[in-house]
């Protein structure tokens, strides 16, 4: 692929006389499948660095100052929506909380694999993960149908409710998803971020679903018996949940089930 020449951003001054910061430059891989003529390519900016600059911040820089056609997504700005996931220099993350300092002077950006393409860095996940919570039934199913809204709810376990908690701190920001071995092989397989709702639930003593109802749907190769146990969904989740350690007990639960 071809590489679009440098491009300059200058910062401007703030009135006293600051020392400069470093020069970045940032390759971003960019394409638009929307236009016939368009073909994937490099193309390089540079703009000084700034104190505590995040890649989404070099990012907002460019468009606002450079070049507007530059397409990627935000949302938070803080870690929480999930939006702003893209490949940063090889490695899936996000680009709010990915701080310019830590890398080197050059940084690669490139759109998250496996998902649709949208433009540039902008891909459509929640196509994808909506179709994941639809296949699983992603939602609480509770034992009650039509329960009594007068009766107070029976209060659940600290340590549990702990332990729920920890697993619905997922974003769907689908880097574990697009780091995934298994996923490139497998394109009907539910991933981390899909076995992880379903260890949610299951721990939940509200769902009505039993281990056999989630076998039914998990316990096959495009489910927990698909995982390859490369580590990369533990590695890359930018909320550090433990993902494999999940899949890991799902595992057993669904072989211990299977054996019956």
């Amino acid at each position: 692929m071809n590489e679009v020449p440098v491009r300059v951003v200058p910062r401007a001054g703030s009135g006293g006389a600051a020392a400069p910061g470093r020069r970045l430059q940032l390759q971003v891989l960019r394409h638009n499948p929307r236009d016939a003529a368009s073909v994937p390519h490099w193309q390089s900016y540079e703009l000084e660095e700034a104190e505590g600059m995040t890649l989404f911040i070099a990012l907002g820089e460019i468009r606002e100052k450079l070049d507007p056609s530059l397409q990627f997504d935000f949302v938070c700005r803080a870690g929480i929506c999930g939006s702003c996931a893209m490949v940063i220099d090889g490695k899936p993350g996000l680009a709010c909380r990915t701080l310019t300092r830590d890398h080197g002077s050059r940084i690669t950006l490139a759109p998250l694999p496996f998902f649709e393409l949208i433009g540039d860095l902008s891909v459509d996940t929640g196509k994808w993960m909506r179709s994941m919570s639809e296949r699983l039934r992603g939602w609480l199913h509770l034992k009650q149908a039509a329960p009594d809204i007068d009766r107070i709810e029976q209060p659940m376990d600290p340590e549990l409710a702990e332990r729920i908690y920890e697993l619905d701190r997922c974003i769907e920001c689908g880097c574990c998803v697009a780091g995934c071995g298994t996923a490139r092989m497998r394109e009907d397989f539910v991933g981390a971020v899909g076995l992880g709702r379903v260890a949610r639930f299951r721990l939940d003593p509200r769902d009505a679903r039993s281990d056999e109802d989630w076998y039914a749907v998990v316990g096959d190769d495009d489910g927990v018996f698909g995982c390859m146990s490369l580590l990369a969904c533990h590695d890359l989740c930018p909320k550090d949940l433990p993902l494999a350690t999940q899949i890991a007990y799902l595992r057993r639960a669904m072989a211990r089930q299977g054996l019956k």
